[in-house]
């Protein structure tokens, strides 16, 4: 741990979240994308106090939206006081949240490229995560490192290439938080992928705001009759939630969080249905195609 430093946020900016327990591992390169960022790594309460344990490591996407209100570039995702509350229930694991690239952000998140946008780079994205990131965090860490222990988050084009993550690599991931997908990109080619492709096991946690458009809505539907065709139990290895009221934005996305994180580190599957009462809220207007468009807000 002797290259980690202590994320560097004034004891008077605590009160916005972010924990006293987050590092920052500086300039992280990566040989996949020829790039180099910072990572934050989240430490739970009992990392300290009990040095024989080991613990679940949650892997989160656009990183600079997770913990800290001044780094986000769209809203964050309070996800201190989200993991301060399950780990009250019982729930604690290792948040490494990766920061997105910029303009990079788009090519890194999609795993197949699309005519006007371009993008496709997500192949390497996700060669980064489990060829340099993971190690390094299984040999610092006290880790669970099997794929039952192992998640990956994120929303909008996050939660495309979240998706595309667990199938791409099953023997890496066992879960991801499949949040606002941009399952539209590249003419929806994620579906045609989800089905080419052999059921991976793990579980898949898939929601939408029922304001995020009708498309939008409609592609979550269908990616969730998919993933029960492809052997995906409802109830059981597939959470599925409309979050009534909700638009595309962080503010939708860090409540879902809260609710859904026990599931991902293999607890109980939340409440399911179509829709679902219990995240009815609405929250403020946000354009969510026009956020993706503009590869930034909650894009």
């Amino acid at each position: 741990m002797r290259r980690w430093k202590d994320y560097p946020v004034p004891q008077s900016e605590r009160r916005h979240d972010v924990p006293a327990t987050l590092k920052v591992v500086e300039g992280c390169w990566s040989p996949q994308l020829r790039n180099r960022r910072n990572l934050l790594v989240y430490l739970p309460p009992s990392y300290e106090t009990d040095g024989a344990r080991r613990f679940p490591v949650v892997y989160m996407h656009d990183g600079q939206n997770v913990f800290d209100p001044h780094t986000s570039f769209a809203g964050h995702w309070q996800a201190g006081s989200a993991l301060a509350h399950q780990a009250r229930r019982g729930f604690e694991a290792i948040v490494v949240a990766i920061p997105n690239m910029g303009n990079q952000r788009l090519a890194e998140y999609t795993p197949h490229p699309d005519l006007i946008r371009g993008g496709g780079d997500g192949d390497r994205y996700v060669a980064f995560l489990v060829e340099t990131v993971k190690p390094m965090i299984d040999r610092k860490l006290r880790t669970l490192r099997t794929p039952e222990h192992t998640s990956v988050v994120g929303s909008s084009l996050g939660g495309l290439i979240s998706l595309y993550a667990l199938f791409r690599s099953p023997w890496t991931f066992g879960a991801a938080g499949v949040m606002s997908p941009a399952l539209w990109f590249a003419d929806g080619r994620i579906f045609d992928y989800v089905r080419e492709q052999k059921p991976p096991g793990g579980r898949i946690h898939l929601d939408i705001g029922t304001h995020e458009g009708p498309d939008a809505l409609e592609d979550a539907r269908q990616m969730k009759e998919l993933l029960t065709d492809r052997g995906f139990i409802p109830g059981a290895t597939l959470s599925y939630y409309e979050d009534v009221g909700a638009r595309h934005n962080e503010r939708a996305w860090a409540r879902r969080f809260r609710k859904v994180l026990p599931y991902l580190l293999g607890g109980p599957c939340p409440e399911t249905g179509r829709p679902s009462g219990s995240f009815a809220a609405m929250d403020t207007p946000a354009d969510g195609a026009a956020a993706i468009a503009g590869d930034g807000a909650g894009g």
